[in-house]
């Protein structure tokens, strides 16, 4: 069984939604409330992807993993968030939980950086939520070390710590 890498269009964003949701279920399950991430839904995760993407789709890239015709993956790479030229951001990778530990993540990350690389940019950076030491190792792994930048996000009712990650490219 192999994957396929493609560039997402638009036809795939209501499903991106609805693994988007399964995959924040699971990652963030261990330490924040079922109520907390109980909504947005599949459904209004697909909406917000038609949406976000309806007004990013020129100044960022979101590429789609398949197996066996089955999207179990996606990320998103755009600009800098802070606004240096030189830097993309890693918004977001995102697997279906079934593909921990196949090689989807790595496959992904891997495009990702190339991606970032064939933008021009020289340095990567990402958000990644303080208590998901799966997703920090992840990272780590693959050569981001943390900036010190702290942040949080509302996930919910729940305000949830991030730390900057970045990286050479």
């Amino acid at each position: 069984m192999t994957i396929l890498l493609r560039r997402a269009t638009a036809d795939d964003l209501h499903t991106v939604g609805a693994l988007h949701h399964q995959s924040r279920v699971a990652a963030y399950s261990s330490f924040l409330p079922a109520a907390s991430l109980a909504d947005p839904t599949p459904e209004a995760m697909g909406a917000y992807w038609a949406e976000r993407w309806s007004w990013e789709r020129d100044e960022h890239l979101m590429t789609v993993v398949e197996r066996d015709g089955r999207l179990v993956g996606f990320s998103y790479v755009g600009p800098d968030d802070q606004e240096d030229p030189a830097t993309g951001l890693l918004n977001a990778i995102h697997l279906d939980p079934a593909e921990q530990g196949r090689g989807t993540g790595r496959a992904l990350m891997a495009d990702a950086l190339a991606t970032m690389r064939g933008r021009g940019w020289r340095r990567g950076v990402l958000w990644v939520l303080e208590p998901n030491a799966h997703a920090r190792r992840f990272y780590e792994r693959g050569g981001w070390l943390p900036t010190g930048e702290r942040r949080e996000e509302q996930i919910g009712t729940v305000r949830t710590p991030q730390l900057r990650y970045a990286r050479e490219l």
